[in-house]
């Protein structure tokens, strides 16, 4: 069974040679997309777009938050494809 911090480096890894690939510029979605590949042919279960509800009390709420790749149910990866970061951004990731 492969642990968190070894998914976390695969995620490192398949990040960099995603963006050594393909170069700054295009849509979040071509990246995304590249890196459920990437991380496929390792063997590493990847989904997309998964739906994160917020709860509030005791009632779960769809309010349109969506993790981008979640990897072997056990880290969340959150792309990003902007010329530089914003406190939105750490702000959205930390949420």
């Amino acid at each position: 069974m492969i642990d968190r911090e070894q998914v976390g480096r695969h995620v490192l890894d398949c990040a960099m040679r995603v963006h050594s690939g393909l170069g700054p510029g295009l849509l979040e979605g071509a990246y995304e997309a590249c890196m459920v590949y990437e991380l496929g042919k390792r063997g590493l279960a990847v989904q997309r777009q998964v739906l994160l509800p917020v709860r509030y009390e005791n009632v779960l709420v769809d309010a349109g938050y969506r993790l981008d790749l979640l990897v072997e149910q056990k880290v969340v990866v959150e792309l990003k494809a902007v010329e530089q970061l914003n406190d939105v951004h750490f702000a959205q990731v930390l949420s």
